[in-house]
């Protein structure tokens, strides 16, 4: 599987003028918000190098986001957070990530390529599987999307050093399971995420825990 131009061509030879990608990341992760990015690359400053998010190194990934900002016509990192996450849901939220950053394009996109997910905005969009692998705009968002909460996770490593949430980054590792057990989950968790409910008692405001009262382990209040 090749990473691309050719679906922004395709576009263009279209008509139309301000071809996006968008992406998002952190949907599987079990704590705090889900990211997405939209880019919109300039056909006369390449970008070597670019592809999935997940098939990159952190330093290439760290390094191919300054050349993304340096060089791409228009680019826009939005989240949702996690009490959208588990009001809406993660797809619904995940989609929500991405019209806010697709709408922050300045110029706006015309026409927009998204990683299997439509976003529901009055733009025409082609909606590609595997498109992060198969798109290089998809890829450049993604990329944008991943390196912005990383770095969102390794802030909140600080405030919550005993989860590992710098090494992991919310996911469900070994480490974050036993963290979990241990400590409870924070108030950033996902509690509309099957391992977050089973992990017992909220250890902060519960905010969101009052939104599953019947899917709380049996004794929590």
């Amino acid at each position: 599987m090749r990473c691309t131009g050719c679906f922004e061509r395709a576009a263009r030879s279209q008509g139309y003028l301000h071809v996006a990608g968008a992406d998002e990341a952190g949907r599987g992760s079990l704590f705090g918000p889900v990211f997405a990015a939209a880019v919109e690359l300039d056909p006369a400053r390449p970008i070597r190098g670019l592809n999935d998010s997940k098939l990159l190194t952190p330093e290439q990934r760290e390094a191919l986001a300054v050349r993304i900002r340096q060089r791409a016509r228009a680019w826009a990192v939005a989240a949702a957070t996690v009490f959208e996450i588990d009001e809406i849901n993660i797809y619904h939220a995940s989609r929500l990530a991405m019209r806010r950053a697709v709408e922050l394009l300045d110029p706006p996109c015309d026409y927009l390529l998204t990683d299997a997910v439509p976003v529901e905005l009055p733009v025409p969009q082609l909606a590609l599987i595997h498109g992060d692998a198969r798109c290089r705009s998809i890829a450049a968002a993604s990329i944008l999307a991943k390196v912005a909460r990383d770095a969102c996770l390794a802030r909140w490593d600080e405030v919550f050093p005993e989860y590992g949430l710098k090494r992991h980054k919310g996911y469900y590792t070994p480490e974050h399971r036993r963290a979990l057990e241990k400590a409870g989950p924070t108030w950033l968790h996902r509690f509309s995420f099957e391992p977050v409910r089973q992990a017992g008692r909220l250890r902060a405001d519960p905010i969101q825990a009052e939104l599953f009262p019947a899917a709380e382990p049996a004794g929590c209040p």
